[in-house]
């Protein structure tokens, strides 16, 4: 199961409050591309803490 689309739309980056892109492969994750973040999502459910977040 993936994230609901509802969801999808009003979650942004909790640092930046920016828009975050939803990736699937290789692994389901949300990234913003301004803090060159990736936040992972586990069970479905994305892990939106700054420090639990991992560089690109």
């Amino acid at each position: 199961m993936s994230l609901a689309p509802d969801l999808l739309e009003i979650l942004v980056c909790p640092k930046c409050k920016g828009s975050l892109e939803h990736r699937t492969q290789p692994a389901e994750a949300l990234v913003c591309h301004n803090c060159r973040l990736i936040y992972a999502v586990e069970d479905d459910i994305p892990i939106m803490l700054i420090d639990e977040a991992k560089s690109f």
